[in-house]
């Protein structure tokens, strides 16, 4: 399996979502995100990686902010309160969910 960032933004642009699901296999699930103007995310069940494709902005997570930027990983375990903060009209990133709803054990 390989989508490149081009096909999954085309994918997306077909879409009247901000995500869009790519891949599945077992626990592991790879979306598309584009929030637009703002990152509404409410904390998820399940353990998450953003891999930023495109675009520069802040990310707050349980109360810290930090800046982010094009080909950085970023980690959330399950129920933690995060989001995308001021980010540039290009943001665009990979999210990766996978493990148990709850998330893995630590």
């Amino acid at each position: 399996m390989n989508i490149s960032p081009a096909a999954a933004l085309s994918q997306l642009s077909n879409s009247a979502e901000e995500f869009v699901t790519l891949f599945k296999h077992g626990s592991l699930e790879v979306e598309i995100y584009s929030p637009g103007r703002t990152d509404k995310q409410q904390p998820h069940t399940r353990d998450e990686v953003y891999v930023i494709i495109s675009g520069k902005g802040k990310f707050f997570h349980n109360g810290t902010i930090s800046d982010f930027g094009p080909g950085e990983f970023i980690f959330v375990p399950a129920g933690d309160e995060h989001r995308f903060v001021e980010f540039s009209e290009d943001f665009s990133t990979w999210v990766i969910f996978y493990g148990p709803e709850g998330g893995e054990n630590k």
